[in-house]
């Protein structure tokens, strides 16, 4: 059965599947989804994305283009990573969390190609948190609940709760509540 055939003169190649291997998901025909990833049911897998083995993406997530999901990278449910964004290996985001277009996570803290004994740095993002476009999330942080990651920023150290970040090194510059809106006091633009 295909789902969303284009009405706008694109071609029948352009239309997102249901899945035989994961029931209620869609996955775009230009997506590869390893059959033996976890995917939760409402979840959209969206053209040329990549999701490896072992990877668990939660119930109605949206993995859009050019997403790559790492090996054992974990997603909770209802999150949203939108373009060209790379989950690696030892990432885990938790329930609810946006991740902006072209976010870069990293998993080495000492990058060399011949390091036979390399290990990955856990990242943690909790839940409800929002990271702008192009922000690049330096390995064995945690961003904490509900903070919110300006766009093009580097993070390199913790994240807390409800903090908004902005810059490279990205440093705090106020709180925001749940829904992402400024406390007061906030005179950041």
């Amino acid at each position: 059965m295909i789902v969303d055939q284009p009405s706008h003169g694109l071609s029948p190649s352009f239309c997102m599947l249901p899945s035989e291997r994961f029931p209620g998901v869609l996955v775009h025909n230009t997506a590869w989804v390893d059959d033996r990833a976890i995917v939760g049911a409402g979840t959209y897998i969206w053209m040329n994305a990549q999701v490896r083995e072992f990877a668990h993406i939660g119930v109605g997530c949206i993995i859009a283009k050019d997403v790559y999901v790492d090996v054992y990278a974990r997603i909770g449910d209802r999150c949203k990573i939108q373009n060209s964004s790379s989950i690696y290996y030892g990432v885990t985001i938790e329930d609810d969390v946006f991740i902006g277009p072209h976010v870069a996570f990293t998993n080495d803290r000492v990058p060399r190609a011949f390091n036979p004994d390399w290990q990955a740095s856990p990242t943690v993002v909790k839940q409800g948190a929002s990271l702008g476009a192009n922000v690049t999330v330096r390995c064995g942080v945690t961003i904490g609940e509900y903070a919110m990651i300006a766009a093009g920023s580097v993070v390199t150290r913790d994240v807390a709760p409800y903090s908004m970040v902005i810059g490279n090194p990205a440093r705090h510059v106020c709180f925001v509540d749940r829904d992402g809106n400024r406390v007061e006091g906030c005179d950041v633009e």
